[in-house]
C-alpha cells in the first residue's frame, strides 16, 4: 500500500528476536526485514527497518501480567531464573522510531541502544516489593520453564563489529547481508504459497531455507536443522 500510494518512507518495526532466530516469530520478522530491504531497491518508497526489544507497558509486556498476578495473590510466573530481556519505555521507542525514519535513506536496519539487559526474575521481585509484599511469605515466584523456541538471552547485534554509528547517539546501523531481489523474492513467494497447505513442517522448512541461521530450540522443528 505504501508503494501504491507513493509514500515517501515506510518504517517497519522489527524485533531483537530476528537475530539468530530460534522460533517462527523471530524468523518471520527476519524474513520481513529481508523483504523490506529487497523492496527498497525496486521502488521509490524508502523502506527502513527498526529493530529493538521489549516495550514496557505495551500489550504483551510482562509488567501488566505481573501486576495482575500480584493483585490476585500470585504466584508470579517467570519462565527461567536466568532469563533476561532488553526493555525501553513507550516514549523512548516512539521517539527513536520517528528519529530513525527521519535519518534513514532506505534499506537500513537501525538498532536502538537499549542499555543493559534486565533479569526478569529481578523485575518480578522489584514489583512485589513495590506492592509492599514479602517474597516467600505473602507471594511466590513460580518458574514455569522455557517455552518452545524461547531464548534465555536476546541479541541486538549492537556491538562495534556488527554496527555503524549514525548521527543519533542511540541509533546504530546494522551491518547485515544484502540480498538480490531476483533471488530472494521468488523464495518468499514460494513460502507464501505453502501457507494454505496446512503442513507446518513444510512452511518452517521453507523459512529455514530463506534464513539459514534460524535454528529451532526446544521445538519439534529441531529435526529440520
Amino acid at each position: 500500500m505504501a508503494v501504491k500510494y507513493n509514500a515517501e518512507k515506510f518504517v517497519m518495526i522489527s524485533t531483537d528476536k530476528a537475530v539468530n532466530p530460534t522460533n517462527v516469530m523471530g524468523a518471520s520478522k527476519r524474513i520481513a526485514e529481508i523483504y523490506i530491504q529487497t523492496k527498497n531497491s525496486l521502488v521509490d518508497t524508502e523502506f527502513i527497518t527498526t529493530r529493538f526489544g521489549n516495550v514496557l507497558g505495551s500489550n504483551g509486556s510482562v509488567i501488566p501480567r505481573f501486576k495482575k498476578q500480584i493483585e490476585t495473590g500470585g504466584p508470579v510466573t517467570v519462565t527461567h531464573p536466568e532469563i533476561t530481556r532488553f526493555f525501553m519505555t513507550i516514549p523512548e521507542a516512539c521517539q527513536l522510531v520517528l528519529q530513525a525514519g527521519a535519518i534513514g535513506n532506505g534499506g537500513e536496519i537501525f538498532i536502538f541502544d537499549m542499555g543493559a539487559s534486565v533479569k526478569i526474575a529481578d523485575l518480578a521481585k522489584k514489583m512485589i516489593k513495590l506492592y509492599g509484599l514479602t517474597l516467600g511469605t505473602d507471594i511466590q515466584i513460580s518458574f514455569t520453564g522455557l517455552r518452545p523456541g524461547e531464548k534465555l538471552y536476546e541479541e541486538l547485534l549492537n556491538n562495534h563489529e556488527n554496527t555503524l554509528p549514525t548521527s543519533h547517539s542511540k541509533i546504530m546501523t546494522a551491518k547485515v547481508r544484502t540480498y538480490l531481489a531476483k533471488a530472494m523474492l521468488p523464495q518468499i513467494e514460494q513460502l507464501l504459497g505453502t501457507k494454505n497447505t496446512g503442513d507446518n513442517f513444510e512452511i518452517v522448512k521453507q523459512m529455514k531455507a530463506i534464513v539459514p541461521e534460524f535454528k529451532s530450540k526446544n521445538s519439534v522443528y529441531e529435526k529440520l536443522d
